[in-house]
């Protein structure tokens, strides 16, 4: 019992220190809109490398030689849509999947550099972009032990030198916007629960979002 007074204690520390309690509204209650007080539009596409998988990792250790740990910032926003909370995710090249957002500069901060690239993907341009956006809270992050392609929840002891690291953080959206896409990608409303477990479909930083949003109450705001 004397354990687990200990732990609340500890757990009520950290919250205090963070500037938030267990009653934070911010921490239980995510508003989200229906899909239909949103409108979506195309812009010029987004040149993508061509590339192998092998250009792609030998790129990675130029990247890393030069600047270090790779970071990446991507965006967990959340619409209605058949009273259901749905998930916004980009399709690129009509193949794989991704959250909003991408790599960082030198330099950037987190919440600037999601910002800047959420702006760029689903902006009309990235002009004002600091205005645009409403940053929550990191959700969870991910890890590339080595150069190898598979991604981690977790950073064990014995992996002394990461070479990426990508944070997904929760970002409100108001009442109505306009979503400016590239034409050479689509913005997709997928259902939680389609993309809960769907390891093979969407991969796994992806598929774990639903468990990530568990610490929320979903409210949808009827317009």
């Amino acid at each position: 019992m004397g354990d687990l007074h200990m732990e609340a204690d500890a757990e009520a520390e950290a919250e205090s220190v963070n500037g938030h309690s267990s009653s934070d509204d911010d921490r239980k209650r995510l508003d989200i809109y229906p899909l239909s007080c949103y409108y979506f539009g195309s812009k010029e596409a987004i040149v993508f490398k061509d590339e192998t998988l092998y250009d792609r990792i030998n790129r990675m250790k130029s990247k890393y030689a030069a600047y270090g740990l790779r970071t990446c910032v991507e965006a967990v926003i959340l619409v209605e849509l058949f009273k259901h909370p749905h998930l916004l995710l980009l399709q690129v090249r009509n193949s794989f999947f991704k959250l909003p957002g991408g790599r960082l500069r030198p330099g950037e901060s987190d919440i600037d550099g999601l910002k800047r690239k959420l702006s760029r993907k689903l902006s009309a341009t990235e002009d004002g972009y600091e205005s645009e956006w409403e940053v929550g809270k990191c959700l969870g992050m991910w890890w590339r032990h080595d150069f190898e392609t598979l991604m981690y929840p977790y950073l064990p002891p014995n992996a002394k030198k990461p070479k990426e690291c990508t944070k997904l953080f929760l970002v409100r959206l108001p009442e109505s916007r306009k979503f400016i896409v590239p034409k050479n990608m689509k913005l997709l409303a997928v259902p939680l629960r389609q993309v809960h477990e769907s390891h093979k479909t969407y991969g796994p930083i992806i598929s774990g979002v639903p468990q990530l949003l568990s610490k929320f109450s979903i409210n949808i705001v009827d317009i």
